[in-house]
């Protein structure tokens, strides 16, 4: 018991899940998610290559079940799920992922689509013959071995790969902490950049970039990026941009747009899908239909544009709202000495390089090994057939085959291994034919030892070794490239205009910020208001085109920019969506004014004033927004501030009322000019607890201002009384102090229309129109027009005129005679033609 406890050990569990997950990642990151820099395998892949070399399962030999491969594996070298064998099985078969496939697979190996391969008990397998130069003279202790799981066989560490396998084919992988992502590369043009770095051990990048023009995917496309690929060669991460290749075709009195090529590791069908959805959706005009017309042949997608379609619109915005472009990103980690590395290009080729040179010495000791060996034996032949008689006598003379080595050794001075070869010699071995080939092996023999010795003695006998196999590789696999490199990447520019259908509609903001837009049709159809909540306010009505931007202030000093033709469509009776459906809001924000712009570049400029007495011009241009998913500054402000006003009027003054009956009117000019995210400057100077009420742009036409107060009285006064004065004053008075009962001021309006109000109080709304309010000194506190105190004063919305042009074809096609006659029922030609007796309808 005592032994027990002193083997209990305390850790805390910070120690222990370290630990245990320090060996998870070791062990993930080295053995299974990140290739060698080496041979660019990942161990589950070098398996699966070893396990089929193992059983004779090459290029050169009848296909056999995957099931028998992925049972070998998994029982001899990977105690892993089934699964993860067959898949990885599975890519090294697939031509648009491999550039250079090292499985062939007769069955259904999956598909560009994403179609999933067959199951393994229905697909056939075997090497494919570039596979053959990954293994070639394993059995030559070219590389080392290690034991397997169970300690049972051996299996390679690495593979000898004969060509630069990690930069030919590339690789992907996700393990704890790191990630790799390394694209496919033309044979050829890798081949030539390794023999270039071992001719030019201190070569600069440039001249590899001269020969290794980029990456080559399996899949084709355009590949835009140069100062990415050169990135991505000296520091091991650099992003291009992989496009579709396609061309403009006239094809039957139709225009096409076919696609040939699509970016590496896009699934074919879930382009099309998404093309199609944008098609449907009408995102961008012109799209008559799309189709799959892909082949045994190759691939091919085409696109059906409708009479007068802008083609390159279309294509631009496929390009960049489907995967028809996409982003990729080189991140070449790789295991160098047993570490993962973030490598550039010529550290994997000169990793590649010490491989290679490593394989070649191994192989040329083992074969030096052998042939000296074999040598040592053919000199024993050689000089047993030279005293045959002799050889032979001493052998029948002796007792048994032990006998006759030991004799053979004592009596003429071969070593034990000869004299084994001599007694094992058989008798037909004997004629002078045989006498002649050892003596032609002897010779060959000693020039192999020779050569070997030379390449294990001279670097560059060795170097120039690797320079020939490679050459050798690139004349039998070498293709030319199927990306184009194209030069640095290029912005899509979309018109965002042309992809609007233009049509004139009506829309409405409110004060709750319920927006909405309604076709002519539906306006013109309908009678009175639109609907809106219960105590909502209209803040705008008015006519606009999609092409058009409503804008929407908020009195925390923000705006939301919204193009009209983004707004829902609905019935004019209908309530509308709320504005957060669509931006991003505060939800204690408010909006207080809307506007519709046509075009920012007009000389206009926003008048912004807010209730501690600041004020600023803004140009109307600034408020254009590229983002606008969510509220931009209009204003800045101060503590506790909120935007009173927000106007676009050009006027030559301006007037500001006070809430405790202060007004100023001064030029406009006055008024700084500053950007859109400026506080402004001081409009008036404010006693404490006193704040702005209301602002109004006038000129030499306006000639009343209507007060509202708090205490529900109204009246009008000339503003010939309000004298003009110079910005940041006090200003005059426009209601009578009564200091027992303070007439607070509301709001004020310009008063030469007929324009109306809405007067709200705590229970009800009422309209008043402005012009019947009497006219009073600056003295008077007006006429009482409400029992209840007034909250808020809005100008009223009732109407918009609706142009002539824009009544239905019917309405606008019948005599007007019988339009009066009609009573308003939609006509239909059948109706027309009722009215008429025979002889008018034949006319």
């Amino acid at each position: 018991m005592q032994d027990i406890i002193k083997k209990i050990y305390d850790y805390s569990l910070e120690e222990i899940i370290g630990e245990r997950f320090g060996a998870y990642s070791k062990y993930i990151i080295q053995d299974r998610a990140i290739p060698d820099v080496r041979d660019g395998l990942k161990p589950v892949q070098r398996r699966i290559l070893y396990a089929m070399l193992q059983d004779h399962n090459t290029f050169d030999k009848a296909y056999r079940k995957s099931a028998k491969t992925v049972g070998n594996v998994m029982a001899n070298y990977h105690p892993h799920g089934d699964s993860s064998i067959y898949d990885a099985m599975i890519r090294l078969s697939q031509d648009f992922k491999m550039r250079e496939p090292l499985i062939e697979m007769h069955g259904n190996n999956g598909s560009i689509d994403g179609d999933t391969a067959a199951a393994m008990r229905y697909t056939e397998a075997r090497l494919s013959k570039i596979s053959n130069e990954l293994l070639k003279g394993i059995e030559r202790d070219t590389v080392q071995m290690a034991p397997n799981f169970d300690d049972t066989a051996l299996e390679p560490t690495v593979l000898p790969s004969k060509f630069p396998n990690l930069l030919v084919n590339g690789g992907m992988g996700i393990s704890a902490g790191y990630a790799t992502n390394i694209p496919p590369h033309n044979l050829e043009e890798i081949i030539d950049a390794t023999i270039k770095r071992i001719d030019s051990p201190n070569c600069h990048m440039d001249s590899i970039l001269d020969i290794v023009k980029g990456p080559d995917f399996p899949t084709g496309g355009l590949v835009f990026g140069q100062d990415g690929i050169k990135e991505a060669f000296k520091t091991g991460k650099g992003k291009i941009i992989i496009r579709s290749r396609y061309e403009f075709i006239k094809e039957k009195a139709k225009e096409l747009i076919v696609i040939s090529e699509i970016p590496y590791e896009v699934n074919k069908s879930i382009l099309v899908a998404k093309i199609d959805e944008i098609r449907i959706d009408k995102k961008v005009e012109g799209m008559n239909e799309v189709r799959d017309e892909s082949d045994r042949d190759g691939l091919r997608v085409v696109i059906e544009l409708k009479k007068e379609a802008d083609k390159d619109l279309i294509i631009n915005y496929l390009l960049k709202n489907t995967p028809l472009q996409i982003t990729y990103n080189y991140n070449m980690v790789a295991i160098e000495d047993r570490r993962p590395k973030l490598l550039g290009l010529i550290p994997i080729l000169d990793a590649y390089i010490k491989h290679q040179e490593e394989v070649i010495r191994r192989r040329s000791e083992f074969d030096l090994k052998h042939a000296e060996k074999r040598l040592h034996i053919v000199i024993g032949l050689v000089k047993a057939l030279s005293i045959l008689d002799a050889v032979i006598k001493t052998i029948r003379k002796s007792s048994n085959k032990q006998d006759a080595k030991d004799n053979l050794v004592k009596e003429y001075d071969f070593t034990p291994e000869q004299a084994e070869a001599i007694v094992v010699l058989q008798l037909y071995k004997l004629t002078n034919t045989d006498v002649s080939l050892l003596e032609a092996e002897k010779q060959n023999l000693e020039a192999i030892i020779n050569q070997l010795k030379e390449i294990l003695s001279d670097e560059n006998v060795l170097k120039n070794v690797v320079k020939k196999e490679l050459r050798e590789i690139k004349k039998e696999y070498g293709t030319i490239r199927r990306s184009t490199i194209e030069g640095e990447i290029e912005e899509i520019k979309i018109d965002t205009t042309k992809m609007i259908k233009e049509e004139d509609v009506v829309v409405v903001a409110t004060k709750e910020g319920y927006v909405k837009k309604t076709s002519k049709r539906s306006f013109s159809s309908s009678e009175g208001l639109p609907e809106i909540k219960a105590g909502d306010i209209i803040l705008l009505m008015q006519e606009a085109s999609t092409l058009d931007t409503m804008l929407l202030f908020t009195k925390k000093g923000n705006y939301l920019y919204l193009p009209v033709h983004e707004i829902i469509e609905t019935r004019w009776k209908e309530l509308g969506k709320h504005v957060s459906n669509m931006i991003t809001v505060d939800p204690d924000d408010e909006i207080i004014n809307a506007f519709i712009i046509k075009d920012f570049k007009e000389n206009k400029a926003f008048t912004i004033a807010t209730k501690k007495g600041m004020i600023k011009k803004t140009n109307l241009e600034e408020f254009f927004a590229q983002r606008y998913k969510k509220a931009i500054t209009a204003i800045k402000l101060k503590k506790e501030d909120e935007v009173l006003y927000i106007g676009l009027e050009k006027k030559p003054e301006i007037i500001i009322t006070t809430q405790n009956g202060y007004t100023l009117r001064y030029n406009t000019e006055e008024i700084s000019t500053v950007g859109i995210k400026a506080a402004g400057v001081k409009a008036i100077s404010l006693k404490k607890e006193d704040f702005v009420a209301s602002v109004n742009l006038i000129d030499e036409n306006d000639e009343y201002l209507t007060i509202f107060t708090r205490n529900g009285t109204g009246k009008r006064i000339k503003l010939d009384n309000i004298s003009a004065t110079s910005r940041a004053n006090r200003g005059v008075l426009l209601i009578r102090n009564v200091k027992t009962n303070p007439y607070h001021i509301v709001k004020t309006f310009k008063a030469n229309t007929k324009e109306e109000v809405i007067i709200t109080t705590k229970s009800k709304q009422e309209i008043k129109k402005l012009n019947t309010l009497p006219i009073n000194d600056l003295s008077s506190i007006g006429s009482s027009i409400s029992k209840e105190e007034i909250e808020n004063v809005y100008l009223s919305i009732t109407d918009i005129e609706i142009p002539e042009e824009t009544q239905s074809n019917e309405q606008k096609d019948v005599p007007k005679e019988l339009t009066e006659e009609s009573k308003g029922r939609i006509l239909t030609i059948s109706d027309f033609l009722e009215d008429f007796d025979g002889e008018n309808e034949q006319k």
